[in-house]
């Protein structure tokens, strides 16, 4: 299986340099867009938004929507976990918006806004020095980059792409050539070949992060892991598992190598876009962001977020890593159900 892997040059260019060339494009190329409302922490009394006109404000919350709250540190550490996209805290003239680097467009969308605030507000006072000053800090470390927030999630997808293509293909091509029929007659048992299939899964998804890691960690893009980056290596197996057994459910159904094809990329790409592989998704609809939870690329990809980039200790990924492990046993099991040992 895997000098079969290495040999078939179409199978290397999808599974290693195609998802690595959108790992160059994001990381280099990622230009700030505009979004829609963004959620953030007011703590305590905010002059520059208690004060702002009923008028303003309703305009106001078009664009952001506050949450009071009085403790700071819980209110910083909801933003560094991701739940809000900034916090905002006034002391005497300053005022201070702490943002997430995790979502670099949102953060830009939200210093934009409070730059806009305190200009008004310094305007208002027509005839005086300016009072207000802003102070915007992120509160991640002050090295984190984009390349910090786009690997996760492209190499997630690269994962899904290899597994589940990888044993789809595999299983399509071995059924036609009538391989599957000889390894039944052969006195090499079942279980050989599904490890051998598992381990080279594994193997390649090993290379994928070794890959990826190693390419973002180039002084061009400058990626930066954190202490519990490890983690994300355990969460890669059980990732592993799931895109494998959704690549045997696909494997097993098809008929055909185009037939597996199809449904392998109807099912991988998809998803991809909709689990936040390439952009986040906090600016879609809640409805989408609902659906997005149904699929294992989500839970992959916010795993490796939080121990890659975040921080997070290990025990805050055991919920990915079950949701992971379960959609792998319900898949497999479909699998077993619906394999052939041969076309008829």
């Amino acid at each position: 299986m895997l000098l079969g892997f290495v040999r078939d040059r179409t199978a290397l260019f999808f599974t290693i340099l195609f998802p690595l060339m959108f790992l160059v494009l994001f990381g280099g190329l990622l230009k700030n867009q505009g979004v829609s409302r963004s959620k953030v922490i007011e703590v305590g009394p905010v002059a520059v938004i208690d004060q702002v006109p009923a008028d303003a404000k309703r305009e106001l919350g078009k664009l952001l929507d506050v949450t009071k709250m009085t403790d700071r540190a819980k209110a910083l550490d909801a933003v560094r976990k991701g739940d809000y996209e900034a916090a905002v805290e006034q002391q005497g003239d300053r005022v201070m918006v702490h943002y997430s680097a995790a979502d670099q467009v949102r953060a830009g969308t939200v210093r934009s806004v409070f730059d806009q605030l305190v200009q008004q507000t310094n305007l208002a006072a027509a005839g005086t020095p300016p009072r207000l000053s802003l102070d915007a800090q992120q509160v991640e470390d002050k090295s984190l980059k984009t390349i910090q927030f786009v690997t996760p999630g492209l190499l997630g997808w690269a994962i899904a792409t290899g597994a589940t293509f990888g044993a789809a293909m595999t299983l399509v091509t071995w059924r036609e050539k009538k391989i599957l029929r000889r390894l039944r007659l052969s006195p090499v048992r079942i279980s050989s070949v599904v490890s051998a299939r598992v381990g080279v899964s594994v193997g390649v998804a090993l290379l994928q992060t070794a890959i990826f890691l190693g390419v973002a960690s180039l002084p061009s893009f400058g990626l930066k892991l954190s202490n519990y980056w490890w983690m994300s290596l355990p969460v890669i197996l059980v990732g592993t598992f799931a895109f494998l057994s959704i690549g045997l459910v696909a494997g097993a159904w098809a008929k055909t190598q185009e037939s597996a094809n199809v449904i392998a990329q109807l099912v991988v790409l998809p998803m991809a876009f909709l689990s936040g592989s390439f952009f986040p998704l906090d600016s879609a609809p809640k409805w989408l962001q609902a659906v997005a939870e149904i699929f294992p690329l989500r839970h992959l990809n916010q795993a490796m977020l939080d121990v890659m980039v975040r921080g997070k200790g290990p025990a805050s990924v055991l919920p990915e890593m079950g949701i992971l492990a379960g959609f792998a046993i319900v898949l497999t099991l479909l699998a077993t159900r619906l394999f052939r040992w041969d076309d008829v």
